[in-house]
């Protein structure tokens, strides 16, 4: 943790300082700002208050009165409830706009980590509490140069990942007349291996029907037999076995056999329209260096399929941020389950991936997108994928 360097950016946030606060693991998010991850900080509630200038401040329980030694600042310890009310009075005295990791009207679930009755608490010191979620997200969501080089590393590997996969399909069907669904997700697990890569659970493999379930677990469908004539999904993920490391994280859509049936062929198109309408947006923004938040990306998503009738059959949302964890600490692209109001930050890296999902069929279509220190914007993921690839067999 860099104090100044968080200084800084609550000054560029135009703000009085950063309140983290918590209790027995209830914010993640100020534990892993103020690298805590690692460190017991025992079972009473603390704060920490880094001013937009001068020395931080540790609020403690006396019974752990050395929870926080790791972090600089002055400390003051309490008791009582009393004196810890006390003790935020004091340290909040000179200041009248604070962050925390709060989001007004619940809009961001994720943010959202410190209970209404400390809000409550906090705001009676006589301070305005306003969301915390960029800040958080500029020193949780942005990739140094060589996390973002392991992204591509991973992004390689699942390019070629689906290569073997489709080709373990053809050689299957053509040999065997069919295969499973976990085979293919075992395959691509192999070479997951074999490149020395790690993934948080297993690839997603559906055919038709099961595809139309956006979360479906490979295997468990009522037939989970690939044949000619099936659609298949392959949606996966993956990053290096090294610390740091950045997953890559693509969906791409198969057909067995040359005639692809004019409903898949439509459906998919929609979905790739919608896609291509969220890069364009992204791209725009930053070549005019324009603020875009994460609802705006999903809005303009969303109304090619809505205008193209299947509104009702998007279920979720455009994207979500990727990291070191598949769901990362940045910025979601959404504005159906939640509305958020975080910014798209250069040096970090989100998903786009929209999806169609009907009674007995489903398509996605999903890429990454990395906005570098210059405001460029990288697609990754191979060149998007525009038609349902065909599989041959005889």
């Amino acid at each position: 943790m860099d104090i100044l360097e968080i200084q800084q950016a609550v000054r560029d946030a135009d703000l009085d300082g950063w309140l983290l606060y918590d209790f027995r693991d209830g914010n993640p998010l100020a534990r892993s700002v103020l690298g805590l991850n690692d460190v017991h900080v025992g079972s009473r509630r603390w704060f920490y208050y880094i001013p937009d200038e001068g020395e931080a401040t540790k609020i403690v329980h006396a019974i752990e009165a050395d929870a926080l030694d790791k972090l600089p600042g002055n400390k003051v310890i309490y008791r009582s409830w009393r004196e810890l009310h006390e003790a935020l009075a004091s340290v909040l005295a000179d200041s009248k706009t604070i962050a925390m990791e709060y989001s007004p009207n619940a809009n961001n679930p994720y943010v959202s980590r410190v209970d209404g009755g400390t809000i409550e608490l906090v705001r009676k010191q006589g301070v305005e509490i306003v969301s915390s979620g960029n800040l958080v997200q500029f020193f949780e969501a942005r990739m140094t140069d060589a996390q973002w080089e392991m992204h591509q590393q991973a992004d390689r590997v699942t390019q070629t990942s689906f290569k073997i996969a489709w080709a373990f399909i053809e050689e299957q069907v053509n040999q065997q007349g069919e295969v499973s669904e976990q085979a293919v997700c075992d395959r691509i697990l192999d070479y997951f291996e074999s490149q020395n890569m790690m993934t948080y659970s297993p690839p997603i493999v559906a055919r038709a029907p099961n595809n139309r379930l956006p979360h479906y677990e490979t295997g468990t469908g009522d037939d989970i037999s690939i044949r000619a004539g099936d659609l298949v999904m392959i949606d996966q993920w993956c990053k290096l076995k090294t610390p740091g490391a950045i997953y890559s994280d693509v969906t791409r859509m198969a057909f067995v056999g040359e005639e692809i049936p004019t409903e898949y062929v439509n459906v998919f198109a929609v979905v790739t329209q919608a896609r291509d309408a969220g890069i364009n947006l992204v791209k725009q923004r930053f070549a005019d260096s324009v603020p875009l938040y994460g609802w705006e990306i999903d809005r303009v998503v969303r109304d090619v399929i809505e205008t193209a009738g299947y509104g009702d059959a998007f279920l979720h949302r455009t994207g979500h941020s990727l990291g070191e964890e598949v769901h990362g600490n940045g910025a979601h692209l959404d504005d159906l389950e939640m509305h958020e109001d975080r910014l798209i930050l250069p040096e970090t890296l989100f998903t786009i991936e929209p999806g169609i999902y009907l009674e007995h069929f489903g398509v996605r279509s999903e890429v990454d997108l990395f906005i570098d220190s210059g405001n460029e914007v990288h697609v990754t993921g191979g060149i998007p994928q525009q038609e349902i690839l065909k599989l041959s067999v005889s």
